[in-house]
């Protein structure tokens, strides 16, 4: 078995909303499970793990997927069809993935 960190239908490439996202290669019917987007994981700041799958999604309004809890993980799955070269998208609401902790400027300090 070989590990594939995307399912073979979907690809990354330039995103028209942002960065890069998401996007299918074949059409892709309603209710199919894409995969785990996240990993359920306390010792991370925000108690999650994002895998390739929820690392590359954009953020809509009209998504066509949604974020489905599976005990351990988070999965994806369709909204409804999705056409091919169409962008895999989810409704989410952003955070700060950097603690305080990591954002505060150290203090200065000068070498003898």
């Amino acid at each position: 078995m070989t590990y594939q960190p995307l399912p073979a239908f979907l690809t990354i490439k330039h995103s028209d909303i942002h960065g890069l996202g998401l996007f299918t290669t074949k059409c892709i019917t309603e209710s199919t499970e894409l995969g785990i987007s996240h990993v359920k994981n306390d010792d991370f700041p925000d108690g999650l793990i994002r895998t390739p799958l929820g690392g590359f999604i954009n953020h809509s309004e009209n998504p066509n997927v949604e974020r489905v809890d599976s005990g351990d993980f988070f999965v994806l799955k369709t909204l409804r069809d999705i056409s091919i070269n169409e962008e895999i998208t989810l409704k989410y609401i952003l955070y700060n993935p950097i603690p305080e902790i990591f954002s505060q400027e150290p203090e200065s300090c000068t070498l003898s």
